[in-house]
Formats: structure tokens, C-alpha cells, sequence
């Protein structure tokens, strides 16, 4: 069996009829003709969806299959959700505004059971037109009985709470959340192992190719819609190196996300020991590692899963980098801890770590 090294896996494109076409043009996803894409799923461990790995000793091989053959190898001291990858990530573009939709809260998943699980996510913008906004929550005071009004009288976005939002924000959503993502909106959607969505409203939308409004689930999404509201962002915190910048951005229950700015022409060690999943939005360059002949090499819209047992894993840049790094919120050791910065050391958690460059390459 093949050492474990960086895994980036085949993308799964969903056509969607709010999709549009910046999957291409931003990300350099290649889409098929004529069909409006609204997602790319880089990462998925589902029962009707499994991501294939698409180059190296492990092409062609399964997700799933990875995580039973590399096992702590591959999510360390993560822990699966219902025996699935922890972690489900995909790209979003809406050309049109989506759905009013809720996911379900812990009491319904857990009554409902199977493949109906809880459904945090988070949204990175990476591209947004000027007037570009989410609907995130009810507004104050909303309850279920002005809710089931609104949709008898077709007043629903008037209890709606309307968030603007900007290239560069990260917007969380925790299960149980009314939300909708407005047109002309593209992220990063980071989330748990779950597909289980309520529509509450779809704008009497008609889909052109069945010449019929989709299906609602009033029921379920009531049951499950949360009636208090929360801060759609959090409070970002940054750490900066002569050559990198860290920017914390979200932390819940399921995930951390953290925003990494690193100078072209960097080389360094990659500092951890538990798994790392990094979604690349700007630049380009290589990982290499103990066990793997050929470096893997990354560019803008890949999704990189880096596996918890990768020995001498380094990353060097060939222009300015930016990427989302994911992780899972567990207590663990550092690796290599005497390359981190002073205050990554006092640290119980991986994800306090920051990028300490190694070697500089000089200037020409």
C-alpha cells in the first residue's frame, strides 16, 4: 500500500438552476455546455456521492476507501460522523438567489436518523458582485406562528434577516439557521457530511426543465428552523511572518477555518500532525513528502487534503498563495514544535500553529 501523501480528488459538478458559469472562469473548473453548474464538490463522503482521488498511487480509488485503508493516517484524531468523512467541501456559484432553506437541527437529525444528519457550514465569499447579500436568520422576534403567515401570504423575505456581503468575508451558518445565498454570490462552502436540506420558499421559481415549482418541506423545515438569531461572522484574529499572514476566520463544533497568505518563492516545513484540508483561491506551487517521488502540485480552485500521518511534508510557492485552511477542532500535539512560532507552542490545539518559513529562496 502507498505511503500516505496529498490528496486532491476529482471534482463532482452539480447543475443547478441558479448555477451560472464562474466555476470556469474563477476556478478553472471545466463545465460542461449549456448547463447552468451551481456547485463543484471537492471533497465528499456521502451515500450517494464519493470523491475519487485523481492522481498519484491512490487515482481512481474512493474516499471512503481511503479512510478505511490509511485510516488514522489519513483524519488523525478527527472522528468520522456516522462512520464518513468528517468534513464535506464544495464550491457554490449562484447566478441566481437560492432557495429560502433550513437544515436539520440535532433534535430532528437524531430523531429522523439514517443519512439525516446536522448540517453546520460556512460560507467564504470568494467573488461577489457590489449589491451581492445572504439571508441569514429570522429577524428579531420572528416565531413560527408570523413564519407559517408569511408563507401563506407570500411575505417570507420580509422576516428575513439580509446580511450585505463582500469578496473575502466568511459567514457561519450552524444547523437549525434560515438562510438563502443571493445571486451573483460565488464561495467556499465548508460543512458536515450531510445533504439534507428543507426548502421553506423558492420564490415560485419554475424549473425549465420539468415546467414545474420544486418541492418544499414546510413541515420539516419549521420543526427544525431556529427562532433566535446569530452573528453571521465572527471576529476575525491575524498572525503575520515576514513571509505569511494567518487570519482566523471561523471556529465552531465541526470546523475551523483559518485564511493563509504566503509570498511566492517560499519553502518551508508544513507543521502538523493531524490532518489539514487546504482550498487554494490565489497562486500556485508544490507539496512534497517523505514517501512520494513526484511533488503535488496545486493551483486556484484545487482542494488539497493533507493526511495526519504525512511525513516531511513542505509546501514551496511559485507565486503569491492563498488558500482556506480546514481543519477539525481537537485537542492535539504539535509536530515539529520547535518550528512554530512562540505562542504555537503554549498551544493545546494543531489549528494555533502558524507557518514559520525554513528557507527564503534569494532574489534574482
Amino acid at each position: 500500500m502507498a505511503k500516505v501523501y496529498p490528496l486532491i480528488f476529482e471534482p463532482i459538478l452539480q447543475p443547478r438552476i441558479w448555477g451560472g458559469r464562474r466555476l470556469q472562469s474563477v476556478l478553472g473548473k471545466r463545465l460542461p455546455e449549456g448547463r447552468p453548474i451551481g456547485e463543484s464538490w471537492q471533497v465528499a463522503d456521502l451515500e450517494h456521492a464519493q470523491s475519487v482521488v485523481a492522481c498519484g498511487p491512490m487515482r481512481g480509488r474512493t474516499l471512503p476507501e481511503l479512510v478505511r485503508l490509511w485510516d488514522k493516517d489519513l483524519i488523525g484524531r478527527a472522528e468520522l460522523i456516522d462512520g464518513r468523512f468528517p468534513l464535506l467541501i464544495k464550491f457554490l456559484d449562484a447566478q441566481e438567489i437560492l432557495s429560502v432553506q433550513v437544515h436539520p437541527d440535532r433534535a430532528t437529525a437524531q430523531r429522523l436518523g439514517g443519512s439525516t444528519r446536522i448540517k453546520n457550514e460556512a460560507w467564504y465569499v470568494i467573488d461577489a458582485t457590489d449589491d451581492a447579500f445572504i439571508y441569514h436568520g429570522l429577524r428579531e422576534n420572528v416565531d413560527a406562528v408570523q413564519l407559517q403567515r408569511a408563507l401563506r401570504d407570500g411575505r417570507v423575505e420580509e422576516l428575513l434577516r439580509r446580511v450585505p456581503v463582500s469578496k473575502g468575508h466568511c459567514y457561519y451558518l450552524p444547523s437549525g439557521t434560515v438562510h438563502a445565498l443571493g445571486g451573483g454570490v460565488l464561495v467556499a462552502e465548508i460543512q458536515t457530511p450531510s445533504d439534507v436540506t428543507y426548502r421553506l420558499y423558492d420564490w415560485d421559481r419554475v424549473d425549465q426543465a420539468t415546467g414545474l415549482k420544486r418541492e418544499l418541506h414546510i413541515e420539516e423545515a419549521l420543526a427544525s428552523a431556529a427562532f433566535t438569531s446569530s452573528e453571521a461572522e465572527q471576529r476575525p484574529e491575524h498572525a503575520a511572518s515576514l513571509w505569511t499572514s494567518t487570519t482566523s476566520l471561523c471556529r465552531c463544533e465541526s470546523f475551523v477555518i483559518e485564511r493563509v497568505r504566503m509570498a511566492d518563492g517560499v519553502e518551508m516545513e508544513i507543521p502538523y500532525a493531524e490532518m489539514v484540508i487546504w482550498i487554494v483561491l490565489e497562486g500556485r506551487g508544490t507539496i512534497s513528502c517523505e514517501g512520494s517521488s513526484t511533488p503535488t502540485s496545486f493551483g486556484v480552485g484545487d482542494t488539497i487534503v493533507l493526511p495526519a500521518g504525512m511525513k516531511k511534508g513542505r509546501v514551496r510557492t511559485a507565486a503569491n498563495c492563498m488558500w482556506l485552511e480546514v481543519t477539525v477542532p481537537i485537542e492535539s500535539s504539535l509536530a515539529h514544535r520547535e518550528r512554530l512560532e512562540p505562542e504555537a507552542r503554549t498551544s493545546p490545539t494543531r489549528t494555533a500553529a502558524r507557518f514559520v518559513p525554513l528557507r527564503v529562496p534569494p532574489s534574482p
